[in-house]
C-alpha cells in the first residue's frame, strides 16, 4: 500500500541481523519528523517483529533510531487524516487495517461505537505495531536518547531492557489532550503506581534519572556511551544460552504478565478510549480539546501554548524547558 510519504516504509525504518552474533537492528529512520512512525511504518514494525520472531538467526532485537531523538510519538497528523479527513484527503480508516482503497470493505459511520473502538481496539494487536514486543519471543532492547514520548514510550515499556541516554525524557503527550493512553496498565506494572500517577496527573516528562529510580530503565549513560552500552547488552544476551532456552524464559514472564493482566489492561483501556470520544467532555477556559479547531491549529502548537503555565523543568519540549 502506497502512503503519504516519498519515502518508503522500508527506508523510514531499516531491518539488518548481524548473522554471527544473532543480534538484528530496527532503526527509525525519519529525524524531519522527529521519527513518528506513520501507518506503514507502524504495520511493517508489527511484521518485522512477527519475522524476528520466527527467524532461526535471531535472537536479539534491538530498536533503536536515527538522529537525536527516539522519537515523540505516532504521526498523529497522517492518522486523524486517514480517520477523518483533511485537505484535500478523504477520509479512509480501512486504510489503517491493512485494505486497498478499492476493497470491498464498508467501514461503520462516524459517531458509532465500532467507528472509533475498532482503531483503539486494534492497538490492543501485535499486528498493528502497538504492543508486539509484549508478543515478542526474543530478546528486545531499546536504546533511547532525547525524546520518548508516546508510542515510542510504549516500546520502551515493552521492551526487555531499555538503555537511556542521560538525557532523554520520557511521557506521553496525551495526558494532555487526551487523558489517558492505550498502555497505561504497563506503565502502572512498570513504573509503580505512585510514579505513574505523578506523570498522569502532572502531564510533565521524566528525565533518565527518575526513570532509572523508579526501575523503568536498566542502564543510564552519557550520550557518547549509548551505542557501546547497547552493544554490550545485546552480545551479553546473545551469547547468554540457546535460542530456544530465550523463548522458554519469554513464555514463562508471559504468563506472568498475563497473569497479571497485562492484555485485560490493554483492552479495558482501549474500550475506555473510544467511549470517550463519543462522549461530551467540558474543557474548562484554556485547557486542551481534542477537537477540529485544536487539530487546524496543531496539537504540538496547542500543547506548547497549554505548558506555558508550566515551571520551564516540567515542559515537554527541550526547547521550552530552557526558557525562564
Amino acid at each position: 500500500m502506497a502512503g503519504t510519504e516519498t519515502r518508503t516504509a522500508e527506508e523510514m525504518m531499516t531491518y539488518e541481523k548481524d548473522v554471527e552474533n544473532k543480534i538484528a537492528y530496527i532503526t527509525l529512520n525519519r529525524p524531519e519528523k522527529m521519527n513518528a512512525p506513520d501507518t506503514d511504518m507502524r504495520m511493517r514494525y508489527g511484521q518485522l517483529l512477527y519475522q524476528a520472531n520466527v527467524d532461526d538467526e535471531v535472537k536479539v532485537l534491538v530498536i533503536r533510531a536515527v538522529g537525536d531523538h527516539f522519537g515523540t510519538g505516532a504521526d498523529l497528523q497522517e492518522q486523524q487524516g486517514k480517520m477523518f479527513g483533511g485537505p484535500g484527503m478523504a477520509p479512509d480508516p480501512k486504510y489503517e487495517f491493512g485494505f486497498d482503497e478499492g476493497a470491498d470493505v464498508k467501514y461503520p459511520p462516524m459517531g458509532s461505537f465500532r467507528y472509533g473502538y475498532n482503531f483503539t481496539d486494534l492497538y490492543t494487536k501485535a499486528s498493528a505495531g502497538c504492543r508486539s514486543l509484549q508478543e515478542f519471543k526474543k530478546i528486545s532492547i531499546v536504546e533511547v536518547k532525547g525524546y520518548c514520548y508516546g508510542w515510542h514510550f510504549y516500546q520502551a515499556a515493552d521492551a526487555d531492557i531499555v538503555i537511556s541516554a542521560d538525557d532523554a525524557l520520557y511521557g506521553h503527550a496525551s495526558f494532555k489532550y487526551m487523558g489517558w493512553g492505550p498502555r497505561m496498565w504497563t506503565w502502572i506494572e512498570t513504573m509503580g503506581l505512585r510514579m505513574f500517577q505523578e506523570m498522569l496527573f502532572t502531564g510533565r516528562p521524566f528525565n533518565a534519572a527518575e526513570m532509572r529510580e523508579c526501575k523503568f530503565i536498566n542502564s543510564v549513560v552519557p550520550r557518547d556511551k549509548l551505542e557501546d552500552e547497547v552493544q554490550k547488552y545485546a552480545m551479553a544476551c546473545a551469547h547468554n544460552g540457546p535460542t530456544d532456552r530465550i523463548a522458554m524464559q519469554k513464555t514463562f514472564l508471559e504468563l506472568y504478565k498475563q497473569h497479571r493482566g497485562e492484555y485485560f489492561g490493554s483492552v479495558l483501556t482501549s474500550m475506555f478510549e473510544s467511549i470517550s470520544t463519543t462522549s461530551i467532555v467540558h474543557a474548562d477556559p484554556g485547557e486542551i480539546a481534542l477537537n477540529a479547531e485544536t487539530m487546524k491549529k496543531g496539537l504540538n502548537n496547542v500543547v506548547k501554548e497549554a505548558e506555558a503555565k508550566l515551571p520551564p523543568e516540567w515542559r515537554l519540549s527541550q526547547l521550552s524547558r530552557k526558557k525562564d
